[in-house]
């Protein structure tokens, strides 16, 4: 199911059809609802929806966006919080999106749980920029990337905790509003869950068929490009938890959300690993130009004509 993420053109419009319209126009007819949406533009969506003009694959946490937060901040409440309030409250909004999915027959409802307080700019940012000047043999790179590891592995259980906590009280609703939770994986170190707790997330819901794995493309191939994993082994290790996939390219080392098959990423050996009837949601920047996400989707068509499947 190839389908197109309304985080591109979402901050362009202030009124939901035309919003919807633009994304038609570049040649999708099925579009996940995306944070960063004001509650304002759910009137024209619903119209849009209801006169048929599109289908909904699923939709991104938190949708609405939380009416006090004047900016596109899916991370603005996290269920890892030291605060009580920011925990209750992404709970709260969740709660919202669920049922919202259900009304417009998602598939999915996409999921960031939190994140290990270790500031990017400490460990993340000081990683990419020693990859972008060519350093990752060096051995000051590797001592840097072990000491993050052991840092983060160190205090990560509360957080992760706190993540399988709120996840368990979401799968209730999720059971009852028969919409799938899809828990992301994220293109920082510092997120939760890492590679070796989501492994451990998923193995914990295993039974549950209300939880499951979101692949991000782009985000993986950022960790694979910091040396942090493997992209293709590790999409093959997750497949079978696999719910579906956020789609985009990635220019080295690190500028993700590009438009795909215009960048690094070799969708062509990664797709093998993906049953081709799951979601497919191309994310885009806002930067990126409706003609050339034109231009690369029938080039997709060509090359995965599988994916178009609904």
């Amino acid at each position: 199911m190839l389908s197109f993420s309304t985080c591109w053109n979402n901050a362009r419009h202030t009124e939901g059809e035309t919003m919807i319209d633009e994304i038609l126009d570049l040649g999708f007819d099925t579009m996940e609802l995306s944070h960063g949406m004001t509650i304002t533009k759910l009137p024209g969506i619903r119209k849009a929806y209801q006169e048929g003009k599109f289908r909904c694959s699923g939709v991104h946490n938190y949708f609405p966006s939380p009416v006090e937060v004047m900016i596109d901040a899916p991370d603005a409440y996290e269920f890892t919080s030291h605060r009580e309030y920011d925990r209750q409250r992404a709970m709260e909004m969740s709660l919202r999106t669920l049922e919202l999915a259900a009304e417009f027959n998602a598939h999915y409802v996409v999921m960031h749980m939190g994140s290990v307080p270790m500031p990017s700019k400490k460990w993340t940012k000081p990683l990419t920029r020693m990859v972008k000047e060519g350093r990752q043999l060096d051995p000051a790179y590797a001592k840097a990337k072990l000491k993050f590891v052991q840092k983060r592995e160190k205090i990560a259980p509360l957080y992760y905790r706190r993540a399988i906590d709120a996840l368990e009280q979401l799968a209730e609703k999720a059971a009852e509003l028969k919409v799938p939770l899809a828990v992301e994986s994220r293109s920082r170190f510092e997120d939760v869950p890492s590679e070796s707790e989501m492994v451990l997330l998923q193995e914990h819901f295993k039974d549950n068929p209300w939880v499951g794995y979101w692949h991000d493309f782009g985000h993986v191939q950022l960790k694979h490009n910091l040396g942090l994993l493997n992209h293709e082994q590790w999409l093959e290790k997750m497949a079978p938890y696999l719910i579906g996939c956020h789609v985009h390219d990635v220019y080295w080392p690190e500028r993700d959300h590009r438009v795909p098959l215009t960048g690094e990423i070799d969708f062509k050996s990664l797709l093998k690993h993906i049953s081709p009837e799951k979601p497919f949601v191309w994310e885009l920047s806002p930067t990126r130009k409706s003609e050339q996400i034109k231009e690369a989707l029938e080039v997709w068509k060509l090359a995965y004509p599988e994916t178009l499947k609904v």
